[in-house]
């Protein structure tokens, strides 16, 4: 009787799989037939068409929408990665509608989309390296700095950027980070910790009139490599005024005036730049360094904010040094998560 039944269980599973089956069959017929006789699939949804070519458009010639009203241009740049985001709504709405124009045109903005961020979906970290770095802004209003000063000493890193330090907390940081890095040097706002020795300390100017930034000549074992250390000021966006960063603007301009002073051939660059790779604003910097995490990042490596990443601001870049990986560290108390990078040294030739 036993068997009899485990037979008969078995059987009207296997029934009910085919039933499932049919009615699945039945209704991708229904659905193939209702296009296939349904006169209309071209004539329909030519709105959703033109809002898929207006999203390609956007994200293929950001870089020409103005500045001039409200910074759109950089604020849209900023968050260019989650306009792809649209174009699945666009599918279904399409599929909804019975829209084959639709259909196609939503072809557009993915094509756009992955030609501008499908490298990023990948994981182009090598193995290797000489230096590890990492960057963390740790909040001013930090409830936890010593605890922060751990977590992120724990991940390895040879040299250390912090940036938003405030004064009082100077000290908390110093004491927890001592037992990993030997030297270390604060200006400002920002700090740096190292295993090798620091050297030719100076602050950056870059136009605040308080120090947020500053440049260290670290000793590594390859020979001496230019440190930089730098927070942007905020952004914000306000609905009388746009995109407020004319101030970012103006100290990213200075930034990029000194690091293309540099003598030493290699450099690397840590900090809160408060924008994106795609922030043409940035350009000063951008266009003589090189992203780590878009060069060997996995993923977008979104910093900020903490809770939930919605842009990269926090960035590791470097110029006559080749990235080797890049990643984002455990969140911390802070709300920004902590950036870190692989890199290897290129003989010097400075």
């Amino acid at each position: 009787m036993a068997q009899q039944a485990y037979v008969t269980e078995t059987v009207d599973g296997g029934s009910g799989n085919e039933h499932r089956g049919d009615r699945l069959r039945r209704a991708t017929h229904r659905f193939l037939d209702g296009w296939r006789g349904d006169p209309r699939i071209w004539r329909r949804g030519v709105l959703l068409a033109a809002l898929a070519v207006v999203l390609a458009l956007v994200m293929a010639l950001h870089a020409h929408i103005p500045n001039r009203i409200g910074n759109l241009g950089s604020l849209t740049e900023t968050f260019l990665p989650w306009a792809g985001l649209l174009v699945p709504v666009l599918l279904v709405l399409a599929l909804v509608r019975r829209s084959a124009t639709a259909l196609i045109a939503v072809l557009l903005p993915a094509a756009v989309w992955l030609n501008l961020f499908g490298g990023l979906l990948t994981d182009k970290a090598g193995g290797g390296g000489d230096l590890t770095v990492a960057t963390h802004n740790v909040n001013a209003d930090n409830p936890d700095p010593s605890g922060t000063a751990r977590e992120v000493a724990a991940a390895g890193a040879d040299v250390l950027a912090l940036e938003e330090l405030k004064a009082s907390a100077v000290p908390v940081y110093e004491q927890a980070l001592a037992p990993t890095y030997k030297y270390h040097s604060v200006e400002g706002t920002v700090g740096l910790w190292s295993k090798y020795p620091i050297s030719q300390v100076r602050a950056v100017d870059i136009k605040l009139g308080w120090t947020r930034a500053l440049r260290a000549t670290v000793t590594t074992p390859e020979g001496p490599v230019a440190v930089y250390v730098a927070h942007m000021p905020s952004v914000r966006v306000k609905m009388h005024a746009g995109f407020t960063a004319q101030q970012r603007d103006q100290s990213a301009d200075a930034l990029g005036e000194a690091i293309a002073d540099e003598r030493l051939s290699r450099v690397v660059l840590l900090g809160d730049l408060n924008g994106t790779m795609n922030d043409r604003s940035l350009n000063a910097v951008t266009s003589q360094m090189r992203s780590t995490q878009g060069a060997v990042g996995n993923g977008f490596g979104f910093s900020w904010p903490a809770s939930f990443p919605m842009a990269r601001i926090d960035q590791i870049m470097v110029r006559g040094v080749e990235p080797v990986s890049s990643w984002t560290l455990p969140r911390t108390a802070s709300d920004h998560l902590p950036v870190a990078a692989r890199v290897k040294l290129p003989a010097d030739d400075s």
